[in-house]
């Protein structure tokens, strides 16, 4: 594996070794911000639910369970590069009595083997850097008829983000979700421009446009920041 691929994003098996309650809450915004639209956005897609589902960079699992729980005939499948939260997963899974699975993959290469009706990658590509290999490899392992659902930085992220960066402490006070001691080094990959996307950009690495999830899950709002982190999906 490429270090010019990996470098600058977090060393993911350090931080969830070293996590508290509070770090390990603000490493869940799929639970806060994308369980409300993604499951309707799942219902409506697929009325008597998906086959099959692989949720990569998982972190602590939230929709993986979610999706068990709501749909106990699918597949429901969580891909994380962290060791320690695998077996966290794993472990609640088992407590739980939860059918559904959790396997270690490192974007961008992800090749589970098999293809699923629905491929999410959310909060997560902001830390690679070849991310429209990422792209590709998520993409590859969607079923013909199912989507991508990703989360993405697009340029008025990096814009917002190179002004927090100019002086943290100003912009991050102690309810910021995020720390402004690491806030320059953890979104360095955004700052430089390196992990942005646009819909056109995805357009022409996919060769199929992308849509706005909330244009299906339209009882719910958007987030906040959905024009800087826009939460879309993509046909196959």
């Amino acid at each position: 594996m490429s270090e010019e691929i990996y470098r600058n994003t977090i060393d993911w098996d350090e931080y969830w070794d070293e996590a508290d309650e509070a770090v390990r809450a603000d490493t869940s915004p799929s639970a806060n911000l994308v369980q409300a639209p993604f499951l309707e956005f799942l219902g409506a897609q697929f009325p008597d639910g998906p086959d099959s589902y692989a949720d990569v960079g998982c972190g602590p699992g939230d929709l993986v369970f979610e999706v068990a729980s709501q749909y106990p005939d699918a597949t429901a499948v969580g891909y994380d590069s962290a060791t320690a939260v695998l077996t966290e997963n794993r472990e609640r899974a088992h407590e739980q009595n939860m059918d559904c699975s959790f396997e270690q993959a490192l974007l961008p290469e992800f090749d589970p083997g098999r293809k699923f009706d629905v491929v999410s990658c959310l909060f997560t590509l902001c830390y690679i850097a070849d991310i429209e290999s990422a792209l590709e490899t998520l993409y590859d392992a969607v079923e013909p008829g199912g989507y991508l659902v990703v989360h993405y930085h697009n340029q008025l992220a990096q814009s917002h983000f190179s002004t927090i960066a100019q002086s943290p402490h100003e912009y991050l006070d102690e309810d910021s979700v995020w720390n402004p001691e690491t806030f320059t080094d953890r979104f360095e990959l955004v700052i430089e421009g390196q992990s942005l996307l646009s819909y056109e950009r995805i357009h022409e690495v996919l060769g199929s446009w992308p849509q706005s999830l909330f244009s299906v899950a339209d009882s719910v709002d958007p987030y906040p920041a959905h024009r800087h982190e826009p939460l879309v999906y993509v046909p196959k």
